[in-house]
């Protein structure tokens, strides 16, 4: 997409079922911030148009299946006990079960992993390290337990960019649900604040600006990271429904000023609760910004409430 041009996020059918497709640092670690460069500001798993250009509406969004378009998502491990720093390992199979070892960077990276609890209390985007037997592996942060969605975000050589999702049970001696967090426009991370602006309205293009800034002046010197200022995350609270959006423009492009304000389209695909989690890089640190925004229905109907969180992955 031309860096001038501005991102809208896939537009997906209404089904009960399903919800949006959804994810992009290395694990447990700021990446040093690149020069500024041209890069795709789409979403890794773009919907399809129609002719007339408008989006179509009946496709089985990424994230919600393990396998799509003939590759599989496949873990190690279902199962792995809490701990600060678990290996997680997986392979990418094609239709004939082998792995896959070629891919095309997106973002700078071959795969991008995000890793959330069910209840979307815990969170974490990184990037894998691959094998010659085509085995990613990483280590993740799961010292609380319960279950945890893994997304996978890539493109195969030679084919289109797929998200595929699979559940992780991290066991544990206890396991501590929690509701999701109320709406609220300000956000407070590692002393810095962010503040959120614009609403969401389903099956139509909302513009969201997000506002860093520090002990009450506004950050003017944020980083280039995986070759955006900001990247953004959304989870449809009821499915785990999965869109990962990048902001208008690009570091370089002479126009996208660095901060305080990062400026995204996002396209809902229905009324409902939503957690973003925003990630920014500054003074050579990414750290990642949450909030809960609901969708409001277009005729004013009020928005669902969010379930209760999942009580299975609970694991002893």
């Amino acid at each position: 997409m031309n860096a001038s041009s501005k991102f809208v996020g896939f537009t997906i059918g209404l089904a009960a079922v399903f919800g949006l497709a959804f994810g992009a640092g290395d694990a447990f670690g700021p990446e040093d911030a690149a020069p500024p460069e041209t890069h795709d500001t789409s979403t890794h798993d773009a919907a399809p148009v129609s002719t007339t250009g408008a989006p179509v509406a009946d496709q089985t969004p990424g994230g919600l299946m393990v396998t799509d378009s003939g590759y599989t998502l496949a873990l190690d491990t279902a199962q792995i006990s809490v701990g600060s720093n678990q290996p997680v390992r997986f392979r990418i199979l094609d239709a004939d079960g082998v792995p896959v070892t070629r891919y095309v960077d997106s973002h700078d990276k071959q795969l991008h992993l995000i890793a959330v609890r069910r209840d979307m209390a815990a969170f974490q985007h990184v990037h894998p390290v691959l094998d010659s037997a085509g085995t990613w592996s990483v280590p993740l942060d799961l010292t609380r337990a319960g279950t945890y969605r893994v997304f996978a975000d890539f493109t195969p050589d030679g084919g289109d960019g797929l998200t595929l999702g699979a559940d992780l049970q991290v066991g544990g001696d206890a396991y501590d649900p929690q509701p999701l967090p109320a709406e609220a426009a300000e956000a407070q991370v590692d002393g810095y604040t962010v503040t959120l602006d614009g609403a969401l309205q389903p099956g139509q293009a909302s513009k969201l600006t997000l506002a860093v800034s520090r002990d009450g002046q506004p950050v003017t010197d944020l980083q280039p990271y995986l070759g955006a200022y900001g990247h953004l995350v959304a989870l449809r609270a009821a499915d785990l429904g999965y869109l990962h959006v990048h902001p208008d423009g690009h570091p370089g492009d002479g126009v996208t000023a660095p901060g305080p304000g990062i400026d995204f389209s996002v396209t809902t695909p229905s009324a409902g609760n939503y957690r973003l989690f925003l990630d920014f890089q500054h003074d050579g640190v990414v750290r990642t910004a949450e909030f809960t925004l609901a969708a409001a229905n277009v005729h004013g109907t009020a928005v669902p409430a969010a379930p209760e969180p999942m009580p299975a992955g609970h694991g002893h």
